[in-house]
């Protein structure tokens, strides 16, 4: 055995002994959602918005307190087929480290997560605290990728989506696999493809090819997109993709309602892909096909 094959396989065995001694933590990739920060007066256009497109309703609009120090921002739940979002519009300013964490994930035992998280390699940014229905904290994965861990006093019960989003992250190369390695572990996933020479037309770009790998776990799907970072808007500032049914038909119900299409519907494989800029200016990748 080549030395590289072996100190690969010591690794891997290393990984699976890890995730066999910890708990899985997860809920359902129902209950995860993406962060949507907006400014108050673009809350409720949004919103409009993102249920005319795929679906969906909103939970009551409240104005609460979600930080941990003295703030005070609109919050709501929105839930869809293909994706769920929390929206907050600050009425105050946003105290640091909020607004750079990309997604909430629910977990059966908040501290417990926590700790498996830092084993696995990332490290507590916002250590755990109380908010109105539960406690959360946010955790830093290698190459600074945020994620809110939350648990709710009352257990929620959400149906399972019609089509799981994919998380997708931007990375360079020399944290990726360090971030998957880390991910992986916690989540008890898997990566199901790895592809090192995927077109770089999926990024915009004319030619050339990138890294992209999927992974899929108890927390949903996530996409890594390696990159050297020389990407046009609006690559790399989307958070999540949507997958849906008819790519043509969402993409006239967004223009319908208020949403504009930032990228053009086109091939990517075995998928049909576009983007969109929602109003308050969150954008979303949409797909159609695997």
């Amino acid at each position: 055995m080549r030395p590289y094959t072996l100190i690969a396989s010591l690794a891997l065995l290393v990984s699976s002994t890890a995730m066999a001694a910890t708990p899985d933590y997860a809920v359902g990739s129902q209950y995860d959602t993406t962060h949507v920060y907006v400014a108050p007066s673009d809350v409720d256009a949004f919103v409009r918005s993102f249920t005319a497109t795929f679906g969906g309703q909103s939970t009551k609009q409240v104005v609460v307190t979600v930080t941990p120090t003295p703030s005070s921002t609109s919050s709501q739940l929105v839930q869809t087929p293909v994706g769920t979002v929390s929206v907050f519009g600050f009425r105050t300013p946003v105290p640091y480290s909020f607004g750079l964490e990309r997604t909430g994930y629910l977990v059966t035992d908040l501290d417990a997560a926590v700790k498996a998280a830092n084993a696995a390699g990332a490290a507590t940014l916002v250590a755990p605290f109380d908010d109105p229905i539960g406690r959360d904290a946010v955790v830093a994965w290698p190459g600074g990728v945020n994620m809110q861990l939350y648990w709710h006093t009352k257990k929620p019960n959400y149906a399972a989506f019609e089509h799981v989003p994919e998380n997708r992250i931007y990375l360079p190369a020399e944290s990726a696999d360090a971030f998957v390695k880390a991910f992986v572990t916690f989540s008890h996933g898997k990566v199901v493809d790895d592809d090192r020479h995927a077109p770089g037309s999926e990024l915009g770009r004319k030619g050339g090819t990138y890294r992209r790998i999927r992974i899929e776990s108890g927390y949903g799907k996530a996409t890594v997109l390696v990159t050297d970072g020389h990407l046009d808007w609006p690559y790399g500032t989307e958070l999540t993709g949507y997958e849906v049914t008819d790519l043509d038909a969402t993409l006239k119900r967004a223009q319908e309602s208020g949403a504009k299409v930032v990228v053009d519907a086109h091939a990517e494989g075995s998928r049909r892909a576009a983007m969109v800029r929602f109003p308050g200016g969150y954008v979303a990748e949409i797909h159609s096909g695997k």
